[in-house]
């Protein structure tokens, strides 16, 4: 007897896994936390294997699950693929989309996707930098839309969410109870200013400890548990942790989210706003 996977099934475990839960799976994918739980189930059972761990805080996958993913994500690029080339050919060229690269993670991936699902022969350039050099980039019409974390918005802008920022390290580290305490930043952060008047209000001494202009290289600098940094919540990599300081540093400033978007948006830069606003406000 021939068997067959569940691609609406498997594009839910793809799903889970890419966003780290449920719940946050079934914003992205416009289905309530039960269908997508169900439909994870039926997975299962489908493959008598058990492809999510449950047992601790959140959501990760089992050796069958991780071994699942990789075939689960060719499956759905070739299905959407298909779709793609043989209903819309309305739309070729390319659309430019600045985020800045410590909210990337989760909504990003899921964003590019779905576009190229629905534009297949739409070229997407992503500029992953600092929110002020995107700005500039609108500005001169280098970028057709673009996010960026502030304190408040510029005319033209919208603010999609207003999130705390929170304080990570690496798993079970130790460096956030050093004193001075030590920072890791980009050269170009938005954060850092507000970071360090928090702390000298708090009355803890700090030391920049790290600096470098990408952001892997500080999260590598912070993941070996040489320093401390901050991100918006919900944008931690999986390799850190959001420190559980019990207030031993302080609590931190909101930022806001904020989309611009070239005007007139028509066509597939209305799409991609859609598609964005989708994403972040479904988070």
């Amino acid at each position: 007897m021939s068997r067959h996977l569940d691609l609406a099934a498997l594009r839910s475990f793809v799903m889970v896994a890419e966003s780290g839960g449920v719940t946050r799976a079934a914003g992205f994918l416009n289905l309530t936390q039960s269908a997508v739980s169900m439909q994870i189930k039926r997975l299962e059972d489908a493959l008598g294997l058990t492809l999510l761990d449950r047992a601790g805080r959140g959501v990760s996958l089992t050796a069958s699950g991780e071994q699942l993913l990789g075939y689960a994500r060719r499956l759905l690029v070739l299905n959407d693929e298909a779709l793609g080339r043989l209903t819309d050919q309305a739309f070729e060229g390319e659309i430019v989309v600045g985020v800045p690269s410590d909210i990337v993670y989760p909504a990003i991936p899921w964003v590019l996707r779905r576009f190229a699902a629905d534009f297949p022969r739409m070229r997407v350039s992503l500029v992953s930098s600092y929110t002020r050099r995107l700005k500039r980039m609108f500005a001169q019409g280098q970028c057709d839309v673009i996010l960026t974390t502030e304190d408040e918005v510029d005319a033209g802008g919208e603010t999609l969410l207003t999130l705390p920022l929170v304080w990570i390290g690496a798993p079970s580290g130790a460096a956030w109870r050093h004193r001075p305490l030590p920072l890791a930043f980009e050269h170009n952060c938005i954060f850092r200013v507000s970071v360090q008047e928090a702390l000298d209000r708090a009355g803890i001494p700090w030391i920049m400890a790290v600096e470098a202009d990408s952001t892997r290289s500080i999260e590598a600098a912070v993941s070996a548990d040489l320093a401390v940094h901050v991100l918006v919540e919900g944008a931690e990599p999986r390799y850190l942790e959001r420190i559980p300081h019990g207030g031993a540093l302080p609590e931190l400033l909101r930022t806001k989210i904020n989309l611009y978007v070239a005007r007139p948006a028509t066509g597939v830069v209305a799409a991609m706003d859609a598609v964005i606003r989708q994403a972040f406000l479904n988070r």
